[in-house]
C-alpha cells in the first residue's frame, strides 16, 4: 500500500502547483502517452508525486530527467534499454511498466524486453550491447578499466557521462517508488 496518498492539484500551494505543471504540461505531456501521468483525480503518478514534496529539489530532479529523455544524445532505444536494466536491477515495477510502453515504441521488441528484465546484455549488438554492458557494471558500482576504455573508444565522454547520470537518476526514482511504496 502506498505510503504517499496522491496530491490533488487542489490541495498544492503555490510552489507545489508550479512544479505540477512543469510535470502535466512540460515534455512528458506532449506527443504520444506510453503511460498515464496522472490518475483520475489529477494527481500525479510514480515519482512525480512525491516530487511535490520538495518542490526546489522535485523541481531539479524533473528537470534531470526532462534532459535525459528529451535533449540527450542516446537514441531512443539505447536511453530505454538503459533505463529497463536500472529497473530490472532495482525490481522498480513503475518505471519497468511504463519504459517497457515507451521502449516498444522505440522499436524494442519482446525478447529484447525480455533481456533487460533479465539484465542480459547478450541480445543487442553494437553499440547497443557497449550501453547495456556498461550499464549493468555501473548497476554493480563501476566500470573496470577495460570497460572504461571500451566505453570512451565508442561513446565518448560526453556520453559517458550522459549514461552514468541516466543510470543514478533512473536507481534515485526507484529507491523512491521502493520506499514510498508506490506501484
Amino acid at each position: 500500500m502506498t505510503r504517499l496518498p496522491g496530491l490533488r492539484p487542489e490541495a498544492l500551494d503555490e510552489d507545489q502547483s508550479a512544479l505540477y505543471r512543469a510535470i502535466a504540461g512540460g515534455p512528458r505531456a506532449q506527443g504520444p502517452q506510453h503511460f498515464a501521468l496522472t490518475r483520475e483525480d489529477g494527481s500525479l503518478r510514480g515519482p512525480f508525486n512525491a516530487m511535490l514534496l520538495a518542490p526546489a529539489l522535485g523541481a531539479a530532479l524533473q528537470r534531470v530527467g526532462s534532459e535525459l529523455r528529451y535533449a540527450g544524445s542516446l537514441t531512443d532505444r539505447e536511453r530505454e534499454i538503459a533505463i529497463l536494466l536500472v529497473a530490472a536491477h532495482w525490481d522498480s515495477e513503475f518505471e519497468r511498466e511504463s519504459h517497457e510502453a515507451v521502449g516498444r515504441s522505440a522499436g524494442l521488441d519482446d525478447a529484447e524486453i525480455a533481456a533487460t528484465r533479465a539484465l542480459d546484455a547478450d541480445a543487442f549488438a553494437g553499440r547497443e550491447a557497449l550501453i547495456a554492458s556498461s550499464v549493468i557494471a555501473l548497476l554493480g558500482g563501476d566500470l573496470d578499466d577495460g570497460a572504461w576504455s571500451a566505453a570512451v573508444a565508442e561513446l565518448g565522454l560526453e556520453v559517458l557521462f550522459e549514461l552514468t547520470t541516466l543510470v543514478g537518476y533512473y536507481a534515485t526514482l526507484a529507491l523512491q517508488l521502493r520506499v514510498f511504496r508506490v506501484s
